[in-house]
């Protein structure tokens, strides 16, 4: 079982990032989809996404992928699939789901028949009448859009999102994946100088600091697959060692946090102390109304605070307007901002050289971006 089929979901509107993320890190037939990325590798390869990756949210094991419009044909198809590679005797297997613009709709009904469809395959394969579940935790994840069913196994366990180093956070945290994803819009390297005057828990630049560093996302935390036996202890070992390996000591990179509230400061220290980075990013009490700075170049990425309520949206649209004042046009600097306002561009007062569309949770974005200095 050399080759194995995955997916990786991921955040609506990266899947491009996350298709070049993966082919860089070896990953073959790349291919992305709307909120996910299917590839496959060997064991090792599944262990270094899940160790490296800074944009994948989870990686799956595509265990099987059919079309299915009646409750026996999703029976059927679960039936086939080769569970027995994967799931041990003893294994532990809770299945969930979803189902979007499918004629089977109902998510309890299709857990139960997946359910039913492993547990009649594994019986059968292992020779016994009853399976224990008592071992390792094997999460069955199912899909089912406009008919077609993936059905897959977690590796992940707990989604990689969840690096390890945030022990606090603010009221509003930015989840890792999406700083990620705004670092590497903004084409962070190990040489930058990176700013974020709203550093609120500091996520934005502990995840430009690890980027340049070359520090992997997910070093410091465990996985579901490590304790499978498919998994042996040296694949993660190994992937570990050359992860930390490919750290950079030699890196340029200076990280700038501002904030008005200590609290979320001292919180700002503490993260990314925990991340290894603290050496390269320092955080000072200061308003965005008071940005200037003397830096050559610089990329400044932030998430500015937005509200809800009419008050709310005011303040925080004047905090747009100061923005748009102290973020000048300077030869080697480069601004990337995400906002959800749709009259975001109106207040900073200049159109944005490139935007994007993401999501912040459930909430719909955009990334604004400003590099040209031309006056």
């Amino acid at each position: 079982m050399d080759k194995i089929n995955c997916v990786a979901p991921c955040l609506m509107g990266i899947e491009k990032l996350l298709s070049d993320e993966l082919k860089f890190l070896g990953a073959s037939d790349v291919k992305a989809e709307n909120g996910r990325v299917f590839f496959s590798g060997d064991k090792a390869m599944i262990a270094k996404i899940n160790i490296c990756s800074r944009l994948a949210e989870r990686v799956y094991i595509l265990v099987s992928r059919f079309d299915a419009y009646t409750f026996e044909d999703l029976f059927q198809g679960t039936t086939r699939a080769p569970w027995e590679r994967y799931i041990e005797k003893d294994g532990e297997f809770p299945v969930t789901g979803r189902c979007l613009s499918s004629d089977l709709h109902s998510v309890p009904s299709c857990q139960a028949i997946i359910k039913k469809a492993v547990v009649q395959r594994l019986i059968k394969h292992y020779h016994t009448d009853t399976l224990p579940e008592t071992g390792a935790l094997f999460k069955i994840k199912f899909l089912l859009m406009k008919n077609n069913v993936c059905i897959m196994i977690d590796t992940s366990g707990e989604p990689l999102h969840k690096r390890g180093y945030r022990a606090l956070s603010n009221d509003a945290p930015m989840k890792e994946t999406l700083a990620a994803a705004l670092v590497e819009l903004a084409r962070v390297r190990s040489n930058h100088t990176v700013i974020d005057p709203c550093c609120g828990s500091g996520t934005i630049l502990i995840e430009a600091a690890m980027k340049a560093l070359n520090i992997p996302a997910n070093g410091k935390r465990s996985f579901a697959a490590e304790s499978w036996s498919l998994f042996p202890a040296a694949i993660w070992s190994e992937q570990r060692k050359l992860a930390e390996e490919r750290i950079k000591t030699d890196s340029a990179f200076k990280g700038i946090g501002y904030d008005i509230d200590d609290n979320a400061l001292e919180i700002c220290r503490r993260n990314a102390k925990l991340a290894g980075v603290a050496d390269y990013i320092t955080f000072e009490h200061r308003d965005i109304h008071d940005f200037s700075e003397s830096f050559e170049r610089a990329s400044v990425i932030c998430n500015p605070p937005y509200g809800q309520r009419l008050a709310d949206i005011e303040t925080a649209q004047e905090i747009y307007k100061a923005m748009g004042r102290v973020f000048v046009k300077k030869q080697g600097f480069s601004y990337t901002i995400i906002n959800p306002d749709s009259d975001f561009e109106r207040c900073f007062g200049r159109k944005a050289d490139k935007r994007r569309k993401l999501y912040n949770g459930m909430i719909s974005c955009q990334v604004y971006q400003f590099f040209k200095n031309e006056q």
